[in-house]
């Protein structure tokens, strides 16, 4: 599988192993299933596994440091994240998360991007993993904490970066307005943007990507399928979309993507899949995968060859805007 390097000199295979489902995201995920996930990714050659303390309250974090633990630590690239600290709940025996994990509420969340905060997760994160160091790590959704996100978050993990403690520092986000001000304010080395620059959707165009580009800062596109509105052959009529209902009109939009893809002989999720490595600031694809045939299935659509008119189709009918 190919890879492209961070200006940090990590290495990120093009497709990279989402591990939000280890983390019981929304149903059960067995400690079987997520292991021969894993191990799924790893044979056919995925080196890039992300991760956070906010999956599952931590689980996705120890499932993942358990199946990685016992490989050559140099030869695969491990991101987590920062602004959720993970607190005794003090809720009763029995009650279940509401943060989208079908995990015990014995912890919970608690925002902190302050300096003290982030050197507490990160070392927390480095515990639940067992391993010795931590690739890339991001501020996570610091949407409502831009003030302190800028004054110490970020600094605190460019503190943490030259001391050696983490390779590379910068966000994950839903939007890319914020990113765009860490990387225009900031030496970060990577973004995580999810569902915003993506077969369909192209805002980040207007802000993010030719900053990125400029600046020599990487793009991890996240999100590819928009909430599973890109993630079959044609959309369903109750798609969600942006974590929400499809509206008529993007349900419309994506079917007349989905038009052209029957016509190159394609599919849609594997056109999504595709569409945001042509972009030159793109280092990597992350797609969640919860059991061994989806990665499998996730690696085929990755293997599609793609013609470029198929592309040149799409922007002559209006239906992307191509970098």
């Amino acid at each position: 599988m190919l890879s492209r390097t961070l200006r940090s000199g990590a290495a990120l295979t093009e497709l990279g192993f989402g591990a939000a489902q280890l983390g019981n995201l929304y149903r059960p995920t067995t400690d079987d299933e997520a292991r021969a996930a894993v191990d799924a990714a790893w044979a056919s050659g995925i080196r890039y596994f992300d991760t956070a303390p906010h999956y599952g309250l931590g689980l996705s974090e120890r499932r993942l440091g358990e199946a990685l633990r016992e490989r050559p630590r140099d030869e695969f690239v491990l991101s987590t994240k920062v602004g959720r600290l993970l607190v005794p709940s003090g809720y009763p025996e029995g009650t279940m998360d509401d943060g989208g994990f079908a995990v015990p509420a014995t912890l919970r969340r608690e925002w902190d991007f302050s300096r003290d905060g982030v050197r507490r997760s990160v070392e927390e994160s480095l515990e639940r993993l067992g391993l010795d160091r931590i690739d890339i790590a991001y501020l996570h959704d610091p949407d409502h904490h831009g003030e302190q996100a800028h004054a110490e978050a970020i600094p605190a993990l460019i503190e943490l970066r030259e001391e050696g403690v983490v390779g590379a520092v910068g966000a994950g986000m839903n939007q890319s307005a914020m990113p765009a001000e860490f990387v225009a304010r900031h030496d970060v080395d990577v973004i995580m943007l999810a569902g915003r620059y993506t077969l369909l959707e192209q805002g980040a165009l207007d802000d993010l990507m030719p900053l990125a580009a400029e600046r020599g800062v990487g793009i991890v596109a996240a999100a590819v399928y928009n909430s599973g509105l890109l993630s079959r052959a044609r959309p369903a009529a109750d798609a969600t979309y942006d974590y929400g209902p499809a509206t008529a009109e993007v349900i419309a939009r994506a079917n007349g993507i989905a038009d052209v893809c029957e016509e190159f002989g394609l599919t849609l999720p594997e056109a999504a899949v595709a569409f945001p490595l042509r972009h030159p600031a793109v280092v990597s694809v992350v797609v969640g995968m919860r059991t061994a045939d989806q990665v499998v299935g996730t690696v085929d659509r990755y293997g599609a060859e793609i013609p470029e008119g198929f592309w040149q189709a799409l922007s002559d009918r209006g239906l992307v805007r191509d970098a």
